[in-house]
This record gives C-alpha cells, structure tokens and sequence, in this order.
C-alpha cells in the first residue's frame, strides 16, 4: 500500500472505532478526538468538497496555510486522496485553505482561485460573522457532501505527495519512510505540538497511520519551559501517550 487512500481504508476497516488523531488546545481547553472512521468521514467530505465543489485534479497544487489543528490533518488527508499536491508554497497555487488569521491575506486572489476558509471552532462549524466577497466557507459546505469519496483519477506511488521550496515528495517514498520511521513503536501513541502539513513534521501524523498507532496534537501556549513540560507529562499520562516529541511548530 502506497497511497493514503489505500493506507487509511486498510486502516478503517481493520479497525474503524480506534482512535487515531486527539487534538488539544491548552488556550481555551478544547479537545477533539477523531477515531479512524470519524477521520475518513472527514476527509471523504473534504475532498468532495474540493473536487466536486472546486472542481480540483489530481496534480493540482493546495496550499494548506492552516495552524496546528484536527481540520489540518484532514485537508491533508482530502488532498492526498482527491491526488493533490499539498506545499506550503504560496506561489501559484491551484487554491487553499486558511483560517481566521489568513483571511486578510488570501481574500484578494479569491477572483483567481478557490480560498476556501476554516473558522477552527468547535465541531468545525462556520464563521460567526460574514467572509470576503469570493471566500468559501468550509463550516457550510462540508456538511452537505457525501460520507463517501472515490477518486476518478486517483494519485500512485510515483506521483507527487508534497512539493515545498522545490523538493518534491511521492506517495510512494512518503509512505515508505512512515513505515520505517522512529518517532513511535507499532500501535504506539505519539504526543507532539507540530503542525501535520509542514514538511518537517509530516510525519508526525504519517507515521502514526502508517504503523497502526495514534497521534496527539497539543498546541497553545507555555508548551515550553518547566509549567509546559509538567503540564505535557500530565497529558501524556492521560492520554497513555507512549511517545513524546516537541517539533518546531510549538
């Protein structure tokens, strides 16, 4: 298996109610938990609404310009599986998704390209208060996609995962280093405060899917220093976290 389509439906009908990806925010104690079959829900609805809706193809670039967060994982999810290539890249790409904090900054290619936004409220509902002219709301246009998703065109091994500053990534090499990867054993629990669509830190959320493990996503502030330390022990304990990695999106 060498796509995240395949890896992920593996995944769900193996065991669909076990937990994959818990997120947590210290600033407001918010705390979302998606099973694997909660998750591929998400991201079939996701890449509808990216295919369907903005009739994206497989190849297309997708900026994902979203902070740590449980939507963030599942746009990443949605493009791998709707063939995209997701990059942090703002140069050209064929649309993207922000949050509040990109809003300013994206409104003013929405006459050139879908921008699509996430409010990151709770239960990932829709903006509180009108966008820009041109800017899709995905807390209103996720829900009336299908819980169903396959891709025409769907992407193989060969073809590009992530493409940032240049480097380009393939499903098949993607997938390959998850498997083999460190940050967790097999089945294990990996807790980090790192962002799912950097590259530097992509596989803190590939590598829990690729060896049947979990991960959870703390962001916030006072992650660090000694209050931050004792703070993410406790949480770890909680959550049975087997593994403890700090990256550089805290």
């Amino acid at each position: 298996m060498t796509t995240f389509a395949q890896i992920l439906e593996a995944e769900r009908r193996r065991d669909g109610g076990r937990p994959l990806l818990t997120w947590y925010d210290e600033s407001t104690g918010e705390r979302v938990e998606l099973s694997v079959a909660t998750y591929a829900n998400w991201v079939a609805k996701t890449a509808s609404l990216l295919v369907e809706e903005h009739d994206l193809e497989r190849g297309d670039l997708f900026r994902v310009d979203l902070p740590v967060h449980w939507l963030t994982a599942v746009f990443v999810g949605a493009a791998w599986t709707a063939g995209l290539v997701v990059t942090q890249d703002d140069d050209a790409p064929a649309a993207v998704v922000t949050g509040p904090a990109g809003l300013d900054r994206w409104a003013a290619s929405a006459d050139d390209l879908p921008v699509l936004a996430c409010s990151l409220l709770p239960m990932g509902v829709r903006f509180a208060g009108p966008l820009p002219a041109g800017v899709h709301d995905v807390g209103v246009d996720v829900w009336s996609q299908p819980d169903a998703f396959v891709a025409s065109d769907p992407p193989t091994a060969s073809d590009a995962a992530t493409s940032t500053g240049g480097v380009v990534v393939t499903h098949g090499e993607l997938w390959s280093a998850a498997a083999a990867g460190s940050l967790l054993t097999d089945g294990g629990r990996l807790m980090v405060a790192a962002n799912p669509a950097s590259p530097p830190e992509l596989a803190t959320f590939t590598e829990p899917l690729a060896r049947r493990g979990s991960v959870v996503l703390v962001v916030g502030p006072g992650l660090h220093g000694e209050a931050g330390s004792d703070r993410l022990d406790g949480l770890a304990q909680a959550e049975r976290v087997t593994s403890l990695r700090i990256m550089s999106g805290a």
